[in-house]
């Protein structure tokens, strides 16, 4: 038996699905890094196994990093997922779920695929439910210092944990320098994923993202929600967010419960066959 995958961007982080009834061999951490991997497999942000059986939800999906770590839930990799449901003909218009270890979430494939829109569930600023080391409280408005700079946070969990640093202006330069010393800062026990958030008005706000497990990345729709999130509970925005990344834009709206609806594009890009050779040392 070979192994079909199936390749598809969203705002271009791109990830592969694979169907865990044609996959040949143990998908392990080295074969997910080489799979990954740019240069020596297929390259992708990230591998999305399903669908899976579940007892809590229409289909069950795991999410793996390029580093070979399991990630709790994507954005991006549910909007993708979901495309591939509708492409296999396993979905229609109507809404469907689909169980993550983040949590149940409730998808719906619009314009033929094209638009995909995730009830992505409640965020939380609890750090006893991120976590956050230190005592329970929201974490809200906290500061850190790395390189000698005093640095002004948010943390939040949209089923994964997220550290949103508020700053006047955003660069990909500044998440390639911080976010990996602040991904695994030792108050984050589970590591983070890191956003570095300017809010441009009241419905608009643009993020560069340092991903767990992945590293800097053009657009993550959990990043996304958590940072409109921050966004919201700060009295900043209001509840329809518009976030800005460089892949492109996400529509957010937040409930009065912070529970987030996200919206977005979805593109496919190709399908094929893994060659067994790629895993030769």
């Amino acid at each position: 038996m070979v192994t079909r995958f199936f390749k598809y961007h969203a705002l271009g982080n791109d990830y592969l699905v694979l169907n865990p009834s044609e996959v040949a061999g143990e998908l392990d951490a080295f074969r997910i890094r080489r799979i990954c991997h740019r240069n020596f497999g297929v390259g992708s942000d990230g591998i999305l196994l399903g669908p899976l059986e579940t007892k809590e939800g229409d289909f069950g999906l795991r999410i793996f990093n390029p580093d070979g770590s399991e990630a709790e839930k994507s954005g991006n990799g549910l909007r993708i997922f979901s495309r591939y449901l509708w492409d296999q003909g396993l979905v229609k218009e109507k809404p469907f779920t689909v169980m993550t270890p983040g949590g149940k979430v409730e998808s719906t494939v619009k314009e033929g695929g094209r638009s995909v829109t995730v009830q992505m569930g409640q965020v939380s600023f609890d750090s006893t439910q991120i976590p956050v080391k230190g005592a329970a409280r929201e974490v809200l408005n906290e500061t850190l210092v790395l390189e000698g700079e005093t640095l002004l946070y948010c943390a939040a969990t949209v089923g994964n944990p997220h550290c949103v640093v508020l700053r006047e202006e955003v660069s990909e330069e500044l998440a390639r320098r911080l976010g990996p010393l602040i991904e695994r800062d030792s108050r984050f026990p589970n590591r983070t994923n890191v956003q570095f958030m300017k809010v441009l008005d009241r419905s608009h706000v643009q993020i560069e993202i340092w991903e767990r497990g992945a590293g800097y990345t053009l657009a993550s729709g959990s990043s996304s929600s958590a940072a409109a999130a921050v966004a919201y509970r700060l009295g900043l925005c209001g509840p329809q967010i518009t976030v800005r990344m460089p892949g492109g834009e996400l529509d957010i709206r937040m409930s009065e419960d912070f529970s987030v609806q996200m919206t977005g594009p979805v593109t496919k890009i190709a399908e094929g066959t893994l060659s067994p050779e790629m895993f030769d040392s």
